[in-house]
């Protein structure tokens, strides 16, 4: 979730740079659209959703596949959501950080019977490092693209951060280090940086802490809503409880008050976590 919750941060901080990367053409006029979809809870995701030129662009990152709903009916529901909000035409993109397992399908489309939509996925790994390497927006992402020597590349990344202007420095090697730590050895990526352990540093934990308090929110706005319509006014203590849950006791919640019918059998589920 943290690296996800990186790269949604680092597409907020860079806007026209994401965009005109992930759409391959130069983009002017890019902001930021601050949209919370609460129609169902299904899950807390990092996405980001910008509003370009006469058309939404919803740009995901996702470190694997798998997830629950499944991503081709999760980019479907999105989709919807934001037609029904904007009636704009939507490009939707989703990165993919890391390569699946061999001879995993990588679905760029739902579809059911006369049901069809299609989304655009982005390999990182099959994109040209020289892109990320000569723009510091992109650069955190560069240890993750294509290459056949993965420790040069680590080299060359590291090379460009030493180059960047001091005050940029800092925090581009710290986002460029963390997510480097998906695919290189923490050892390899400490020698080379000539820093701790990310997963040490004052930066990560604030990262970790921001992307966890922010999904805690947004699953709360989903989840109390449809709680309310299930089994009616929801007492103090109730709000309360639910206030101190975990992001993942959260999306448990919001699976288990489907099947909700009264305020005993909220009460009841809340009795298991104790």
């Amino acid at each position: 979730m943290s690296f996800d919750n990186l790269c949604k941060l680092l597409s907020e901080k860079h806007p026209v740079t994401f965009a005109s990367w992930v759409l391959g053409t130069q983009q002017t006029s890019v902001k930021v659209l601050k949209t919370e979809l609460s129609i169902e809870p299904i899950r807390a995701d990092y996405v980001t959703f910008l509003q370009l030129q006469g058309r939404i662009l919803h740009l995901e990152f996702q470190t694997k596949l798998e997830s629950t709903p499944p991503l081709p009916l999760r980019m479907l529901d999105y989709w919807v959501r934001l037609y029904r909000l904007y009636r704009l035409p939507i490009t939707q993109v989703v990165v993919l950080l890391l390569p699946p397992a061999p001879e995993t399908v990588i679905e760029t489309a739902f579809s059911v019977e006369t049901t069809r939509h299609e989304y655009h996925v982005i390999p990182l790994w099959e994109e040209n490092p020289e892109l990320f390497l000569n723009d510091p927006a992109l650069l955190p992402l560069a240890p993750l693209t294509a290459t056949t020597q993965p420790q040069t590349l680590l080299q060359r990344v590291v090379e460009r951060v030493n180059q960047l202007e001091p005050e940029q420095r800092p925090e581009i090697s710290a986002y460029t280090q963390i997510l480097a730590g998906l695919k290189y050895n923490q050892d390899l990526i400490q020698q080379l940086f000539r820093e701790g352990m990310m997963r040490e540093s004052v930066i990560y934990q604030e990262i970790l802490a921001e992307g966890e308090q922010r999904g805690e929110q947004r699953e709360r706005s989903l989840i109390l809503p449809q709680l309310t319509r299930r089994v009616g006014e929801l007492p103090q203590e109730v709000l309360d409880r639910i206030e101190t849950l975990s992001l993942e006791k959260l999306e448990n919640l919001a699976e288990a008050l489907l099947d909700f019918q009264a305020i005993a059998d909220l009460e009841a589920w809340l009795t298991t976590l104790e």
